[in-house]
């Protein structure tokens, strides 16, 4: 910005946005001092590199408003999970589902887990019923992103909520 421009010549564009050439960084400094403004460098890996005359504080400003916009508009997914053992109580279940659905229908993705504890592990089987209970059970809010598999003592299976069609 201003002096801090160190190139010998720069391409202008000045206040109304029109094309005034390549010319010396001094002349377009003073081209920008006489109309109250300043001389900010936008494309500085160009040959020769870019610079527009424009006010500084009022540029920064709306680079500020956007990005906030953008901001706004991104939605953070988060990961939350929900822990099932395979001798798990009817209600404990229904309990747990509930608890994932209010998770997905704030848009998060689900992580349910399945631990074998001691003689479980004899009966993975188990686990997997348990889990496509849950599959079944989810259907009409969640997809399943990753399928149900095994890892050491535990069932692992991803849900995310079902995209919504225009």
């Amino acid at each position: 910005m201003n002096n801090q421009i160190r190139v010998p010549e720069i391409r202008c564009i000045d206040e109304n946005g029109e094309q005034m050439g390549i010319i010396p960084t001094r002349q377009a400094l003073v081209r920008a001092h006489e109309a109250g403004l300043d001389l900010v460098e936008i494309a500085a890996t160009s040959k020769p590199p870019v610079c527009r005359i424009m006010d500084h504080g009022k540029f920064k400003y709306e680079q500020d408003k956007k990005k906030k916009e953008q901001k706004k508009k991104q939605t953070i997914v988060k990961l939350k999970e929900v822990k099932f053992h395979v001798n798990v109580g009817d209600n404990d279940y229904q309990t747990k589902l509930r608890h994932a659905q209010d998770f997905i229908e704030e848009g998060n993705r689900v992580k349910m887990s399945l631990m074998f504890r001691g003689r479980e592990n004899a009966h993975r089987e188990l686990g997997f019923e348990l889990m496509k209970r849950i599959i079944k059970d989810c259907a009409e809010f969640a997809t399943v992103e990753q399928a149900p598999r095994l890892m050491g003592r535990n069932i692992f299976m991803m849900l995310v909520p079902i995209k919504k069609g225009k």
